[in-house]
């Protein structure tokens, strides 16, 4: 089949790769939730050779992901789970977990469900990446995230820009300690989180 393409992946994937670098340095296992195209596992499951990369997606994304997977044949990548927030998550622990431009188009409902399993999966001292726009202080960071928002909202039902502020409040509620507010290109944030263990939790 024909991959699958995002535009934005390819504009965002080299500097999400040296976020990674980093945050990524000790990990082994990372669990990707929302492996859309395939795309950013490809490029970075390449260049960080050290880590064994999951995918993860609703079944009906799966063959795309395949196909990128199948054009790469890195020994470090696996196939995609099939993965709902709200379902049934592969068992852990997982070293790290990365998620990109997902928490914007889930229901809040959905956002606490990904981070009460990202608590559940990770490893203690795990680091959580979740890439994406923000709002700070229930404020946009420019006109182009209003507009957007606008658009997310009317698309997707209860989705949105998150507020900074409640996404780590919420973070904070399932034993994560708040790391890394790192500015993207495009207005997008990358935020990190640690998995305290669950004596200091």
């Amino acid at each position: 089949m024909e991959k699958p393409y995002a535009e934005a992946c390819a504009r965002n994937r080299e500097p999400l790769l040296e976020v990674l670098r980093e945050a990524f340095a000790q990990s082994r296992r990372v669990l990707e939730i929302g492996s859309g195209t395939g795309q950013h596992a490809v490029h970075f499951a390449a260049h960080l050779p050290h880590l064994v990369w999951q995918t993860s997606e609703l079944p009906q994304h799966h063959a795309g992901i395949n196909a990128w997977l199948a054009d790469a044949r890195l020994p470090n990548l696996l196939p995609p789970l099939a993965l709902d927030v709200a379902g049934a998550w592969p068992p852990g622990p997982f070293d790290a977990v990365f998620s990109a431009n997902t928490l914007h188009i889930m229901a809040w409902p959905q956002v606490e469900q990904f981070f009460a399993g990202a608590a559940r999966v990770l490893a203690g001292g795990g680091v959580l990446a979740v890439y994406g726009p923000f709002n700070y202080a229930g404020a946009y960071t420019s006109e182009s995230n209003a507009q957007f928002d606008v658009w997310l909202k009317a698309r997707y039902a209860g989705g949105g820009i998150r507020d900074f502020e409640n996404v780590c409040a919420l973070a904070r509620s399932q034993g994560f300690e708040f790391a890394h507010d790192i500015a993207m290109p495009a207005n997008n944030r990358t935020l990190l989180w640690q998995r305290l263990s669950e004596s200091a939790a």
